[in-house]
């Protein structure tokens, strides 16, 4: 009897599907003015058994149907300004903007937190390049726009990390390793004081297809740029995406 398919099979069959469309990456890609910007908020809180965040589950059309997802979205010609010199100002704005109109939540752009920033492999159909910042939620209620998603909840990353290794829920790529990398914080206070610490992560992501299954690298990884690796050189930034759990490597030489 075939087994049926999990939730979390929609990402592998998207990420699968694309991969054909890939490009070697050029230096400029990350910043290609012509590529779509967007914003999204990592709200957390504390409670008793340590740091929560906020995820919402988008509808079952759209962008990242069916996903769980930090609330953010594209930013907009009200987010820019004519003195704007750097593109982190207008996506702060976004940030705080769409977080508002997705979740009622109230977050002022200026005391968010960078925490990451994603540039998809070039080539795909839908490329958008994604801020990802940290707040505080210091205080309100839920409140979502039924456009924007069907659900929500407050919980610990490793919670949702292990409904997705249990294939119950979709997560994305930058959702999972954001999750992954806040997972160890016993309070709000650690993981913001590490998060300004550690400062923005850039993730110029390349995509390839393993025995495995699809593998997203990142500038670190010594296959980054597709040439087989020395032998002396362990150095990995990776995802590999074939089964659950997925696997995420993140290991430099040692020098």
């Amino acid at each position: 009897m075939p087994q049926s398919k999990t939730p979390a099979d929609s990402t592998f069959a998207a990420l699968a599907a694309t991969l054909g469309d890939a490009l070697p990456r050029r230096p400029e890609d990350a910043s290609d003015p012509t590529t779509p910007v967007a914003a999204t908020v990592v709200m957390v809180r504390d409670s008793d058994d340590g740091p929560e965040i906020l995820l919402i589950e988008r509808p079952d059309r759209g962008s990242f149907a069916g996903a769980w997802v930090f609330p953010g979205g594209k930013l907009d010609s009200d987010d820019h300004r004519a003195d704007d010199d750097a593109e982190e100002l207008p996506a702060r704005r976004a940030a705080a903007r769409e977080t508002f109109e997705e979740t009622g939540l109230i977050v002022d752009p200026d005391s968010l937190i960078p925490l990451s920033t994603w540039d998809p492999p070039p080539g795909l159909p839908l490329r958008i390049r994604t801020w990802f910042f940290v707040a505080h939620a210091h205080q309100g209620t839920v409140t979502l726009a039924a456009d924007e998603a069907v659900n929500s909840e407050w919980l610990r990353p490793l919670e949702m990390l292990e409904r997705h290794s249990n294939g119950e829920v979709t997560l994305y790529p930058p959702t999972w390793i954001t999750l992954h990398t806040l997972a160890h914080h016993p309070d709000v206070h650690s993981l913001v004081a590490a998060t300004r610490l550690a400062g923005p992560q850039q993730f110029e992501t390349m995509a390839r297809l393993g025995d495995d299954g699809p593998i997203m690298l990142w500038q670190e990884d010594a296959e980054y740029h597709g040439d087989a690796a020395p032998e002396a050189s362990r150095a990995r930034h990776r995802i590999t995406l074939g089964t659950l759990p997925w696997v995420y490597t993140r290991e430099v030489n040692e020098r």
